[in-house]
């Protein structure tokens, strides 16, 4: 049985878990991850290394979703998964404005929201509790 430390994060988990699988798996499928390493990545600067990256870009994404269901090396999978957010950031959403959907689209609001649920995962007592504390 599975020991669970966080009770305060376990929603937060299970559904950061999900939505890393939903994005990262059907592009495994589908050859969206190699359309997104050769046809985006590669003309980024990133030849030959495109497809590679972009797997294990979807690769870490799952792995991300297993230690955050499991409790284990949850720090490292969610900082690993939010220099990738911020990454794509950067790279894909942040020319195309705020909003995913509505005032725009493809926008940076939902890697902002998933940075920060990884962030309150990362630090359950808040990032600024010992600093706070006297």
């Amino acid at each position: 049985m599975i020991k669970i430390r966080h009770h305060n994060t376990l929603l937060l988990r299970f559904i950061v878990a999900v939505i890393l699988i939903i994005h990262g798996v059907p592009g495994m499928f589908n050859n969206g991850v190699y359309e997104f390493g050769k046809l985006f990545l590669d003309h980024k600067g990133f030849a030959p290394i495109g497809v590679p990256l972009a797997w294990a870009i979807k690769i870490s994404h799952v792995i991300a979703a297993i230690c955050l269901l499991v409790e284990k090396y949850v720090k490292w999978a969610c900082l690993v998964t939010v220099i990738i957010l911020i990454a794509g950031i950067v790279m894909v959403h942040l020319p195309n404005g705020w909003f995913v959907v509505g005032g725009g689209t493809n926008g940076i609001e939902f890697n902002v929201l998933l940075i920060c649920a990884l962030l309150t995962i990362m630090f359950p007592d808040g990032i600024f509790q010992k600093i706070a504390r006297p």
